[in-house]
């Protein structure tokens, strides 16, 4: 989820829901996790982008 973040700049959650084919309730709680590590942000209701954190990733 990170990933498709990160390659479309801004995404909204429903983007999200219809991407992985899952529900806006397990979305949100990935989203959840992800904005406690400081990976993402929400600049407005419903959008999400990633943030300047650096991430490591493996191969």
């Amino acid at each position: 989820m990170y990933l498709f973040i990160q390659k479309h700049e801004t995404v909204t959650t429903q983007e999200l829901v219809e991407e992985f084919g899952t529900t806006e309730r397990t979305i949100q709680r990935d989203l959840n996790i992800l904005h406690y590590n400081e990976l993402v942000e929400s600049p407005e209701r419903g959008l999400w982008t990633v943030t300047n954190k650096k991430v490591k990733r493996s191969s």
